[in-house]
């Protein structure tokens, strides 16, 4: 059984260089060419999907819908979840990263970005549209270290993802760098001080084999 992993194309955020967490930015033309090519990639390989999972935000949701078309599957069932969404970024959120730097320090913005247990600046209250209305909201944060992120993707692999390996599915989940970056971590067991070792670059696929008892095969890029 396979699980394609895929970070979505190229956002206006990542050509913009600030941080978007949880902020909804479309993706650039270039991250739309990204994400067809991406499709196309996994296609050559011959992989059929049984389901697809994507955050609730456009980024992640464009890029499935992309690699889907692309590989002649858009029929697939895509479920969307907020545990594949960027980590929150609290008080940074839309923040220039370099106008951060100069602020703070190149040393501190590089703990807020790589640090496993290092928090950003949380917000007080969250501003989202309706999209999160269904969720407890003791469990919507107000900003989160990776540590954090993992917490919240670990269910979404053991709840959602393994029941499907295990009945002989293949699934692709379409996340972002850091919701994805936590899943890599769990599944091949990476210790929280190597997390900064772990690259996710955009739509570039990461392709799991397991079999039905849940080892994991193979890995291939």
């Amino acid at each position: 059984m396979k699980v394609v992993l895929i970070r979505h194309g190229e956002s206006e955020a990542n050509f913009a260089n600030y941080w978007t967490g949880w902020l909804d930015v479309p993706l650039t033309e270039k991250g739309q060419q990204q994400a067809w090519q991406a499709g196309l990639a996994i296609k050559s390989r011959g992989i059929q999907f049984d389901y697809a999972f994507a955050s609730m935000l456009q980024r992640t949701l464009t890029t499935c819908n992309a690699v889907l078309e692309a590989t002649d599957q858009l029929w697939v069932p895509v479920m969307k979840t907020w545990r594949l969404n960027e980590r929150h970024y609290g008080r940074l959120v839309g923040v220039n990263k370099d106008d951060m730097i100069t602020q703070f320090g190149e040393a501190q913005v590089q703990r807020w970005r790589r640090g496993y247990k290092e928090p950003p600046l949380y917000v007080e209250t969250n501003d989202f549209d309706r999209r999160y209305d269904h969720l407890d909201q003791r469990l919507v944060p107000k900003g989160e270290n990776l540590e954090m992120v993992v917490a919240r993707i670990v269910p979404f692999w053991l709840d959602e993802v393994v029941p499907l390996i295990a009945e002989g599915k293949n699934v692709l989940i379409t996340g972002h760098g850091n919701s994805l970056r936590a899943l890599v971590k769990y599944v091949e067991n990476v210790p929280e001080d190597a997390m900064d070792t772990i690259k996710i670059p955009n739509a570039e696929p990461i392709i799991y084999e397991f079999d039905a008892a849940m080892n994991l095969i193979e890995r291939v890029e």
